[in-house]
């Protein structure tokens, strides 16, 4: 009962948090200067005709009277029309997101990989020069941000070395017998490796340009909380029984020492899906990221409301899925 009173507190909250993004977009848009109507219109064109796409688009009413007619829309599924691509606005954003989330995920296993090993690494070698090396190559992870990582991968694995692609999703070229947008999941379900193999190459750079500055927190966190453990009484006790080293971290440090770092790998997973905003655009990526810049650009404003929404809602549900995963996992808390 504890755990299921905490989970509608905590939908209760997500509620709020959707409503308090949608207000906050919705009305600072609004007041940036810049007209809409005025850009989608010749240089010649008459007031008539700017007056007749303001009334189309419902710009002509107030502020308050657009909200309430764009939230009611909402609550019913509609997210209101492209200014700028005259599409409905939601099939727009859930056909990028696929391509965001693949993004995300990929960049997530490289960052945990890399942070993960080491961390172990330093905390087997700890007190030798290896420990420095990880921690001088942790503060330079950190200490640089995602999109001049990205600049450096394409300065070395798109130009100097041409490894990887530097930009799209997958090969023009490529067939794509496709029936969702998750190409990379979809791929491998129809046993298409060549196209999963193209998938990769196009991901590996802007994911790995993610990946670094987590990858660097992770291996912090993780590296501390394991040589917290290996004081505590049960690593000592493994130690007089005998066991190596390499045992001693992997099973009896290890389990305990992940949970926090658990906690802030959610976290971060909701800044590393933000990033991808400028990534998606260095890359010329097609997802949600770029998508927005563009509605941005083009004052689209009823695709940047629903693009800000959706990851509010991603936002919200991974840190939910977090809270429940550390509930579930962590005895004391599943018990209290």
């Amino acid at each position: 009962m504890t755990l299921l009173r905490s989970l509608l507190l905590r939908l209760a909250t997500m509620a709020v948090t959707l409503f308090g993004a949608a207000v906050v977009v919705f009305f600072v848009i609004r007041v940036v200067p810049g007209n809409p109507i005025a850009m989608m219109l010749p240089p010649g064109a008459s007031e008539t005709d700017i007056a007749r796409l303001s009334a189309h688009y419902g710009l002509d009413r107030s502020i308050p009277e657009q909200f309430l007619i764009w939230l009611t829309g909402v609550i019913h599924g509609d997210f209101g029309t492209s200014i700028s691509l005259r599409q409905p606005v939601m099939p727009l954003v859930l056909g990028r997101l696929p391509a965001t989330l693949e993004l995300s995920i990929f960049a997530l296993v490289i960052a945990v990989i890399i942070g993960g090993a080491s961390a172990l690494a330093g905390t087997l070698w700890r007190g030798t020069k290896t420990e420095a090396a990880i921690d001088v190559a942790n503060g330079v992870g950190l200490s640089v941000p995602d999109f001049l990582w990205a600049l450096v991968l394409i300065l070395l694995f798109g130009v100097l070395m041409p490894i990887f692609h530097i930009s799209g999703r997958i090969s023009p070229s490529a067939e794509l017998p496709f029936v969702t947008q998750f190409y990379v999941f979809e791929s491998i379900v129809r046993l298409r490796f060549d196209l999963w193999w193209d998938l990769l190459k196009h991901m590996f750079m802007p994911a790995l340009a993610l990946a670094i500055p987590l990858a660097a927190i992770v291996s912090q966190l993780l590296k501390q909380s394991l040589k917290e453990t290996m004081h505590l009484d049960y690593v000592v006790l493994a130690r007089t029984k005998g066991y190596s080293e390499n045992h001693v971290i992997l099973s009896e440090s290890l389990p305990n020492a992940v949970l926090p770092t658990l906690t802030l790998i959610g976290v971060q997973f909701t800044f590393l899906v933000g990033g991808t905003v400028i990534i998606e655009r260095l890359f010329s990526y097609e997802g949600l990221g770029n998508m927005a810049i563009d509605a941005v650009i083009n004052r689209d404003l009823p695709l940047i409301q629903g693009i800000v929404l959706v990851f509010a809602l991603m936002f919200t549900l991974i840190n939910l899925l977090v809270d429940m995963t550390y509930a579930l996992l962590n005895p004391r808390l599943r018990h209290a």
